[in-house]
């Protein structure tokens, strides 16, 4: 029993020292919009004291009309108020959109620059679905929530004390009697708020898989079509849905249940004041206008109250959102260091290094000890088995992924040296294996390597890559538009463009990740006659599983159980 209360005790401290994290990490996303918010606000609150000053002037209109007076002055004020609230209402919804929309993108854009600056293997860690909907869904949440739902929360009170005084001063009992079952209602909304937060999680995290479900699907729709699979992922899609309907209903129950409660307070306190007012206007101590100024200031009581209590789901919305992206505003950012001073083409040395995924020493290591060195200009194919580390050995080459034990150093001719980091980038030119391009025209995907490079350049990347022939024949060249993943060329056509993007960028080292796996054996050797014949050679690395590459490489790197040699290609032929 002593266990499980220091349990709940640990448990409470935990989730409260999350929350105000959660609440420290909010006020710092909101400090560059907290002065427009404010004014919206002001204005807010401004329209508060117009509201009651309309109903106080509605019961002048009112009593004046009962003593057969018509005072024009009341009525075009009346009507003056009326068109200045609804004008004014109009004015900060729109403010309100725009401004919810300036937060929403501002959270959208530091979370999609955290991802694209966190180290690979953070970046890993959830689905590209699951991260999309943090980057939308729930950068939607936080956005309404701290643009709309806590500031509506502030003057909500600012409203119930400003109409509960106001009817204080008309009537003390109707007062005391619109706040007096409040407490209670309050008190149960804010316990099925905590409730609501964790179901906001279970709902997000059913968005999710939904969501990462579409998206996978369609991203290999051609695998679903080849196996004939279109029912199987219609009905797995049904099955998420039936998933997420369960626990948006099971939210929507918890939220309808608080409704109920707060609202069958308010019903029973509107009763008591209806039978008040009417014993009142039966006796002559209240007249028909103060009757219509104490209902309304009755009801306008009564609105903060349920829409303070109403607020708690949205609460629980925008901390449950918030927490799914501190998780990757937590990712770790990759080391950058300064420039590196290497001229000319560079090699690189390994030693020492080994590499585990999980980043513990407990862990198998996919790479052991490796001691290898590289020399500027030569051309090296890596080779070994599908999964014994080729990848892996390249990742760590160009900083993707960071050693566990050892230290990696990148080198000149001219005996400059810089200790690997993700700046290291910027001399190396990447192609990975599978289709790389980007939707757009052939050309904007080249200049994605290097946006300021010529024509003339781009001709002679194209010709190197073996690609010109092929873009001469199409309709509109180089400025033809292709689809998602290179959609409209062939897998070999948009390989072949992927390595001319490499090559436009003129680095003195280049990888080639199973970068010729979709080209035929003639257009291959041509590509590497190519490349071997640039007058400044860029460093190759090849990763390949075809051993015909092997007489156009200087050196073979072979891996096999984490261990990794290297070996002249003239010893192997022997």
């Amino acid at each position: 029993m002593v266990g499980k209360i220091k349990k709940c005790v640990c448990l409470f401290k935990t989730n409260k020292k999350r929350g105000y994290n959660y609440f420290r990490w909010l006020l710092k996303y909101t400090s560059p919009y907290k002065w427009k918010i404010a004014f919206l606000m002001a204005i807010q609150i401004g329209l508060t004291y117009l509201s009651i000053y309309y109903a106080i002037i509605s019961q002048r209109v009112v009593d004046s009309a009962g003593k057969g007076q018509i005072n024009t002055v009341l009525f075009a004020l009346y009507a003056m108020l009326a068109i200045s609230q609804l004008l004014i209402i109009e004015g900060t919804n729109l403010m309100s959109a725009m401004l919810n929309e300036k937060y929403s993108f501002g959270i959208r854009k530091q979370i999609y620059e955290k991802i694209l600056h966190s180290t690979w293997e953070d970046s890993q860690r959830f689905h590209t679905g699951d991260m999309m909907t943090r980057m939308t869904s729930d950068a939607g949440n936080i956005a309404t929530g701290m643009v709309s739902t806590v500031p509506h929360i502030i003057i909500l009170v600012v409203q119930l004390v400003s109409f509960f005084f106001t009817l204080f001063h008309y009537s003390h009992f109707l007062a005391v009697a619109a706040l007096f079952l409040t407490p209670f209602g309050l008190l149960f909304s804010w316990i099925l708020g905590k409730k609501l937060k964790k179901l906001q999680v279970k709902v997000q995290e059913t968005e999710t898989n939904y969501r990462s479900f579409i998206q996978e699907s369609l991203a290999n729709l051609l695998v679903v079509k080849a196996f004939s699979a279109e029912d199987d992922f219609s009905g797995k899609l049904t099955v998420l849905r039936n998933e997420r309907f369960f626990w948006v209903w099971k939210k929507n129950i918890v939220s309808s249940a608080a409704t109920v409660v707060l609202n069958g307070t308010f019903s029973i306190g509107m009763m008591i004041a209806f039978i008040y007012s009417a014993i009142g206007i039966s006796k002559g101590t209240i007249t028909f206008g103060i009757l219509t100024l104490t209902m309304t200031l009755f009801g306008r009581i009564q609105t903060p109250i349920m829409g303070i209590a109403s607020q708690f789901s949205q609460l629980a919305t925008i901390f449950a959102s918030a927490g799914r992206v501190i998780e990757i505003q937590n990712f770790h950012n990759e080391s950058i260091g300064n420039e590196p001073n290497l001229k000319g083409s560079i090699g690189v040395q390994l030693n020492n290094v080994s590499f585990s995924y999980k980043g513990k020493e407990s862990s198998k290591e996919v790479l052991s000890n490796v001691n290898i060195d590289i020399e500027p200009g030569e051309s090296i194919a890596i080779v070994g088995k599908s999964g014994v580390g080729k990848t892996t050995l390249v990742r760590l080459i160009m900083h993707f992924l960071e050693p566990l034990h050892g230290n990696i150093v990148f080198y000149d001719c001219f005996k400059n040296s810089y200790k690997s980091t993700g700046t290291i980038r910027k001399r190396i030119s990447y192609v990975p294996q599978g289709n790389t391009l980007f939707s757009g025209t052939i050309l904007e995907n080249l200049k994605l390597a290097n946006k300021n490079a010529s024509m003339k350049e781009i001709d002679e990347a194209l010709h190197i890559a073996v690609c010109d022939e092929f873009i001469s024949k199409l309709p509109n060249g180089l400025n033809t538009k292709i689809g998602e993943k290179g959609s409209g060329l062939s897998e070999g056509q948009a390989q072949r463009i992927a390595i001319a993007r490499a090559l436009l960028r003129k680095s003195p080292f280049i990888v080639f990740d199973e970068a010729t796996s979709a080209l035929d054996e003639d257009t291959e050797i041509e590509l590497l006659k190519n490349l071997n014949s640039l007058v400044d050679k860029p460093t190759c690395l090849l990763i390949t599983h075809r051993k015909a590459v092997l007489k156009y490489c200087n050196k073979e790197i072979c891996i096999k159980e984490g261990k990794v040699s290297l070996s002249e290609v003239e010893e192997i032929s022997a």
